[in-house]
């Protein structure tokens, strides 16, 4: 086994990738910080073409997977967005988000960063648009709870810089870290072991090379970041472009745990639709890539595609590689140590928590409580589903900022 030559993969695959990714996650944490989730909400109503296209827009920047989106969309479907808009805005997010598309470009090109987001878009508006059509909602009395509610003070700009760099790269890290590493390990392992022969049967017959790609990808789960390096190594071995295309849209749009979420709040045609969109349109870009596009736009260029023992560290590159590798490790150490809970002399209650899939949903629930008046600490744990909260504070109030959040609670 050729060791030096895995490594050395990894490597160059790391250092393609990490400058990107920083800035999504720094990205990721101002939109977080700065765009009030609920004042989006009110656009989101009605099974209009305009709500659905808004609902895409919104949801293309934000860096949230599949199962980080869910809490998300839960939240906006109770605070009166339609159906059809959370089916946009669920199709489009998992897709794409500024951390994807960055790393995108920094391994694939531009063409593939370009036609992404604008396949996520197409998919997200079809999709919607099929959900008001054959499933839309059976009353309009949707509970609109998005004026007037939970009333926050402004928070300083300086503090919310600091809550976008906690979210950013320590939030975001937590919750995508896994999933990046997987497919960076499994990018490493497919360019090193998988011999080109293997595909150069499906070479010439790129439709039934996407079908299998669906086929497996479904299942699965890669986050839109992590599916990139498998993507390359997958053109590196010898698929066509539009083949790592339809893994790049597939696999971090649909999976078995959030189609079964789906299927109980959206419904089962609701999300029959979703993964039939999710389906059709990459494999319909994907054809587009082999037989509409020129294939030069997507000759792969990058330096993860070297030889043997060759690597390129340059002094930037390589610094932000050891910054994401420390970031993985302290998320890493963070999931083992348990938290302390923080006593106080006032009234402290552990509340229980259902429905918590990652790091977003418990920034989400901690936001949600934290807001409430007369909280002083809230600590909520993914690993226990609990949030323990101390203060002087109505636990009515607590129990319905939860469950607007879109989860559970219990006392």
């Amino acid at each position: 086994m050729n060791y030096t030559h895995l490594l050395y993969s990894f490597i160059n695959i790391l250092n393609e990738m990490s400058p990107y990714i920083l800035l999504g996650f720094l990205i990721a944490g101002l939109l977080h910080a700065f765009v009030n989730e609920a004042t989006l909400t009110g656009h989101l109503a009605g099974n209009s073409w305009k709500s659905v296209v808004k609902a895409a827009l919104i949801g293309i920047p934000l860096p949230l997977c599949s199962c980080g989106v869910l809490p998300t969309a839960v939240s906006l479907r109770r605070q009166g967005a339609s159906k059809a808009a959370t089916t946009s805005f669920l199709i489009a997010t998992p897709q794409t988000g500024v951390d994807s598309i960055a790393a995108t470009y920094s391994l694939l090109g531009l063409p593939f960063a370009i036609i992404r987001p604008i396949a996520a878009l197409c998919g997200a508006i079809f999709g919607g648009m099929a959900v008001g059509q054959f499933a839309p909602d059976r009353q309009e009395e949707q509970q609109k709870q998005c004026c007037g509610e939970t009333s926050k003070s402004v928070t300083p700009v300086h503090k919310r810089l600091v809550e976008a760099i906690k979210y950013g790269f320590v939030d975001m890290v937590d919750m995508m870290g896994k999933w990046l590493v997987i497919g960076l390990v499994i990018a490493t392992l497919i360019t090193v072991f998988v011999p080109d022969s293997l595909f150069i049967g499906l070479r010439h017959y790129p439709l039934v090379a996407m079908i299998a790609v669906v086929l497996i990808a479904i299942p699965m789960y890669v986050c839109a970041t992590g599916s990139i390096p498998i993507a390359m190594s997958l053109m590196l071995k010898g698929l066509s472009p539009g083949v790592a295309f339809v893994l790049l849209m597939a696999g971090p749009a649909a999976n078995f745990a959030s189609i079964l979420i789906l299927n109980n709040t959206q419904g089962r045609r609701a999300t029959a639709i979703y993964v039939g969109s999710v389906i059709i349109t990459a494999i319909t870009f994907g054809l587009i890539i082999d037989y509409v596009l020129p294939q030069q736009w997507f000759a792969l260029h990058s330096t993860a595609t070297g030889h043997c023992c060759h690597v390129h560290l340059g002094p930037f590159e390589t610094a932000c590689s050891v910054i994401l590798i420390l970031l993985l490790l302290a998320a890493a150490i963070k999931s083992i140590i348990p938290h302390k809970t923080n006593k106080t002399t006032e009234m402290t209650q552990v509340f229980k928590i259902e429905g918590m899939n990652c790091a977003h949903c418990r920034a989400t629930v901690e936001k949600a409580i934290a807001a409430i008046d007369g909280v002083d600490t809230v600590e909520v744990s993914l690993s226990k589903n609990t949030a323990t909260v101390s203060g002087n504070y109505n636990e009515q109030e607590i129990i319905k900022a939860v469950q607007l959040a879109g989860f559970d609670i219990t006392q």
